[in-house]
């Protein structure tokens, strides 16, 4: 029997992809902790000691002894989380480049509008987005809507909500970031799930701050190609291309901009 009570914080695990985040993981993840009790940090073959700056943290830490991208650290997530009996997944970087204070608001969200995938979008202050970050997203955004047939505001931010039925999806195909395009579409076409945007701030470095980020390892170029040349080909096999076009163009961007 599935649950329709709302959702509280220790409904849900919050899921921490990390590959050489010891800049920024310790921070990030205390401040999980002081929102949601259930927090699993996934080491995706660290070579920096991420694991071990938070190894006195009450946090399950899932490590792969080598790196295997992206995708399968969500995926060990995930399945941990499932495993658990929990009834969704928020999920943030390890970089510090996601507030945790907004997960709740991601919560919330997921509460006003149950089955659907929340996405933190990075619509707020955007003047601070690189200009080639913020039309590589825009690209993307194009992309995806090609495999779900609907608009998304920000389908490349990594920090979301995901429900119980999208965790328990199984051969998610796709490698390193095309796992996180190719699950909202296959929730898309085998849920039938809508994705939610929730506006939130971008976090980069400034000029003048003295905070620091790592270098990112999403490489506009090469991995928006590889999204996108996995999205043409779905849409192509899929076929049907004016139809969806018009299913597209009807069907704009959901913003959930609730305070």
């Amino acid at each position: 029997m599935v649950d329709s009570s709302p959702l509280c914080a220790a409904d849900v695990a919050v899921v921490i992809p990390a590959l050489n985040e010891v800049l920024r993981i310790r921070q990030v993840v205390e401040d999980a902790l002081q929102h949601f009790p259930h927090v699993i940090v996934v080491d995706d073959g660290s070579s920096d000691g991420t694991a071990a700056c938070i190894a006195d943290l009450p946090v399950s830490v899932l490590r792969h002894p080598q790196r295997r991208g992206k995708g399968e650290a969500l995926r060990s997530g995930f399945a941990e989380a499932h495993r658990r009996g929990l009834r969704g997944v928020l999920t943030m970087d390890g970089d510090g480049q996601h507030a945790a204070a907004d997960l709740p608001r991601l919560l919330a969200s997921a509460n006003r509008h149950p089955g659907c995938l929340i996405i933190g979008a990075r619509l707020r202050k955007r003047a601070a987005q690189p200009r080639y970050r913020r039309l590589a997203n825009e690209f993307g955004d194009w992309g995806i809507a090609w495999g779900t047939h609907y608009q998304v505001a920000d389908s490349q931010s990594g920090q979301r909500f995901y429900p119980a039925a999208v965790i328990a999806l199984r051969d998610i195909p796709g490698e390193g970031f095309v796992f996180e395009a190719q699950i909202v579409i296959s929730a898309a076409r085998q849920l039938g799930t809508r994705c939610v945007s929730v506006p939130i701030e971008s976090r980069y470095r400034r000029a003048g701050s003295d905070e620091q980020f790592r270098a990112s390892h999403f490489r506009p170029l090469r991995d928006l190609y590889r999204i996108t040349s996995h999205i043409v080909l779905l849409a192509l096999r899929h076929g049907h291309l004016r139809e969806v076009h018009r299913r597209i163009r009807a069907n704009p961007p959901r913003i959930d901009d609730t305070p």
